[in-house]
């Protein structure tokens, strides 16, 4: 958990980090052929955002990047973080070789997969031809929930859903951390709003999550742009939390804001519900 400050420099190996002098820190990527797609000058993001860099160079070691975007502090490095790449279209399949095995379990068990870093039609033809081989006979066919998190898989949405939702139950999540740190924060409000408009158009339910009541959740007492931001939950068919210890108040109070928000909005839809506030 060392902490790094904007203008250092931080080594992404390949293998286990070695002794290197000229680097403030290295870390191991966990996907190394990722490193391989990368371009001198491309942004990294590392912590849902947390931490900032550009790509400086490339070399058998790995890759060395600038931190640009780091606490004032310093911003600690912890093990096991995301990291997003937004301007570099990765080519990787979604279906890790994890993936693969897990699979043999969910297509006897489980009655809904949720589907990360879809981007693609073919992602989803690859899982629904890998769930074929798996099922039981005569089985029922698990709901698939799409993570869309980049922005090609927001533009090919469309897409997704006609290759999806013909063939079994199918679901929307705005991962609203990756998508974020994506697409860049001041355009997240504007892909909510269309992914919204798109999947209430094709008659698709959306889970809205990443960070809803965040703060009571940790903490107990939320943030006001938390509760706002909860509100606007009810355009979609579910809202997710996060694990915290004050879970429990949490759902309560999130129950109570969307109870009372329904009768103002249905989905995308004003409900000019009576005032009775005054």
């Amino acid at each position: 958990q060392e902490r790094i400050h904007r203008g250092d420099r931080l080594l992404l190996t390949r293998d286990l980090p070695t002794t290197n002098e000229s680097t403030c820190c290295q870390a191991q990527c966990s996907l190394p052929e990722v490193l391989d797609q990368l371009l001198v000058g491309t942004p990294v993001w590392i912590d849902d955002g947390h931490i900032g860099a550009i790509v400086e160079s490339i070399d058998s070691q790995g890759v060395l990047l600038e931190i640009t975007h780091a606490d004032l502090k310093g911003s600690k490095l912890r093990p096991d973080k995301g990291l997003n790449f937004p301007e570099t279209e990765l080519q990787l399949s979604p279906l890790t070789d994890k993936d693969l095995q897990d699979l043999k379990f969910v297509a006897n068990h489980a009655d809904i997969v949720g589907y990360s870093f879809v981007q693609r039609p073919e992602d989803i033809e690859l899982l629904q031809r890998e769930l074929h081989l798996l099922l039981p006979k005569n089985a029922k066919i698990p709901a698939i929930i799409a993570k869309i998190e980049t922005p090609l898989a927001v533009r090919n949405l469309p897409e997704l859903i006609v290759q999806a939702a013909g063939k079994q139950p199918f679901g929307i999540m705005i991962a609203r951390g990756d998508l974020a740190v994506e697409v860049g924060y001041q355009r997240l409000a504007e892909i909510q709003e269309e992914v919204l408009w798109l999947c209430e158009a094709a008659h698709i339910p959306v889970i809205w999550a990443t960070q809803v009541l965040e703060t009571l959740v940790k903490k107990g007492i939320p943030s006001r742009a938390e509760m706002t931001d909860a509100a606007m939950g009810e355009r979609a068919e579910c809202v997710m939390l996060n694990k915290g210890p004050f879970i429990l108040e949490a759902v309560t109070i999130l129950d109570d804001v969307l109870s009372r928000m329904q009768a103002h909005q249905l989905k995308k839809s004003p409900q000019l519900r009576a005032l009775h506030s005054w």
